[in-house]
């Protein structure tokens, strides 16, 4: 069994009552070689790495994932906690829901299995290679992922820490199956286990049901920051009905049919209530009005690049559409007087973008009597946080590098692998209690805050110098090739090549 630095073990083993001992003991082993293993995250991988390519009975560790019995979910809600009670003691609980392709190609060999190949796998749009001209497609598996947004000290920034991940498969899944096919939407508000009934975020409220509202931030304690594929009106009205406040931030389509709120009935009125008020201008319409009045503000943050200047206006409405429930709305419409946008917000070259907030007291921007407080622009901003997540898991932590095969292994590796960038994070936040985060620099490469990588490479080092590097008291003991030397194989091991 691997040893790990006390700290460390006290971490990991707050997971331990969701497996039985047994499992545990593999789990353990499992989970410290993902951290160690610097390339594709297989068992295989893991098992060379923890010194047990001797190890003949191989295939139990290969059972911890495609046969063993634990709850994912369970895990989900405790590292949520951990990390809520880590990093957002006091205020709102921001949340990223974005999803994200996993790309697998090719079919099982046929002497192995017949041919069989990933059940869930699809065809999708690529967001990386496409464009609003040029399609791109991409051959694999789509998960719906649920992030929470933290400030992490050390790092001087907001991450986006992964605890839930669910797999939404594509419509060619369900063709042969009695279930009918759930879009994007379904399982933003469903949950992938069918008996609970409850959705991803929907359980977030229900794990989270007694934060508070800060005073100086006028907003809702639980905020969950969408990309546009969840902006349907029924999604978020279902959402908005939750018990406790719940803010939802999407990007809006300039076409929506937008009205005022439905008038009050007169005394001893006849006839069904009104649902809508006076129909309203389109978002595209005003944009297009010369008359128009812009408010130019400046965005202290914008996508890491630092202060930027924007014009902006923005009001409450209804969103209503003809068999949809009614659904009162912030709206704010965003130009650049650049002419151009970042392309995280603007997805090309437009000039005018929209987002849309359920809980209409949260305000456009921030104010200078609430400097620290929440605003529709601040909080979608982070938005881009968890496009940067789902870049480093693929390039520090092997997501699209595993090959399981059996469905429950599959549906269980890549939440595990994403959750591990959380509790990576964890673990470093241990030692940034205690002492600066060492940040690897170059001559051609400089940074002045440390970054996943960093951290990263900080608990691998932690682990190896605990397992095996560890310098005896006594001068006869001590390491017989020069420091320099042990720096540069503990680097070599410590960060992804």
């Amino acid at each position: 069994m691997p040893t790990l630095p006390s700290d460390y073990l006290s971490l990991i083993q707050i997971f331990a009552p969701h497996f039985s001992n047994c499992i545990w003991q593999h789990a353990r082993v499992l989970l410290i070689g993902a951290i160690l293993v610097p390339g594709r995250r297989t068992v295989t991988a893991v098992l060379r790495i923890m010194g047990l390519s001797k190890e003949r009975q191989f295939q139990t560790y290969h059972r911890v994932l495609n046969r063993a019995v634990w709850s994912s979910w369970a895990l989900s809600r405790t590292l949520l906690k951990l990390l809520v009670q880590t990093f957002v003691l006091k205020g709102p609980i921001i949340c990223g829901l974005d999803d994200t392709i996993e790309r697998r190609r090719g079919v099982k060999t046929p002497a192995l299995a017949s041919g069989a190949s990933v059940k869930a796998k699809g065809i999708y749009r690529d967001p990386v290679r496409s464009s609003h001209g040029h399609f791109v497609k991409a051959s694999g598996l789509r998960w719906l992922s649920l992030m929470l947004l933290a400030p992490i000290p050390w790092a001087r920034r907001t991450w986006a820490l992964p605890f839930l991940t669910c797999l939404a498969p594509s419509e060619r899944f369900y063709e042969k199956k009695a279930r009918a096919h759930k879009k994007l939407t379904d399982w933003g508000r469903q949950t992938p286990a069918p008996a609970s009934g409850a959705g991803v975020v929907m359980q977030l409220r229900r794990w989270l049901p007694e934060r508070q509202l800060v005073t100086l931030a006028p907003a809702a304690s639980a905020g969950v920051v969408a990309d546009s594929s969840f902006a349907a009106i029924l999604w978020l009205f279902q959402l908005s009905q939750l018990p406790g406040q719940l803010c939802l931030i999407v990007r809006f389509r300039l076409d929506a049919a937008l009205y005022e709120p439905a008038p009050k009935r007169r005394p001893g009125q006849r006839g069904r209530p009104r649902v809508k008020g006076k129909r309203l201008p389109t978002l595209e319409q005003l944009a297009q009005n010369p008359k128009t009045k812009w408010r130019r503000v400046t965005i202290p943050d914008w996508y890491g690049e630092g202060r930027r200047i924007v014009e902006i206006i923005s009001s409450t409405a209804v969103w209503y559409h003809s068999g949809q429930p009614p659904l009162p709305i912030r709206w704010v419409l965003i130009r650049d007087p650049k002419g151009k946008f970042t392309p995280a917000l603007a997805g090309g070259a437009r000039e005018t973008q929209a987002l849309l907030s359920t809980d209409l007291s949260v305000k456009p921007v921030q104010t200078p009597a609430l400097a620290a407080g929440a605003s529709v622009i601040k909080w979608f901003v982070l938005r881009w946080r968890l496009e940067v997540t789902f870049h480093e898991v693929r390039e520090h932590l092997g997501v699209e590098a595993q090959r399981q095969w059996s469905d429950l292994a599959i549906l269980r590796t890549t939440p595990a692998l994403l959750a591990l960038f959380s509790l990576v994070t964890l673990i470093a936040h241990q030692h940034a209690k205690r002492r600066k985060l060492p940040i690897r620099q170059a001559a051609w490469y400089h940074k002045t805050e440390p970054t996943f990588s960093d951290a990263l490479a900080l608990v691998r080092k932690q682990i190896w110098q605990h397992e095996c590097f560890q310098i005896a008291g006594s001068l006869a003991d001590s390491l017989k090739f020069p420091p320099k030397i042990h720096d540069r194989l503990l680097s070599a091991l410590c960060y992804t090549p």
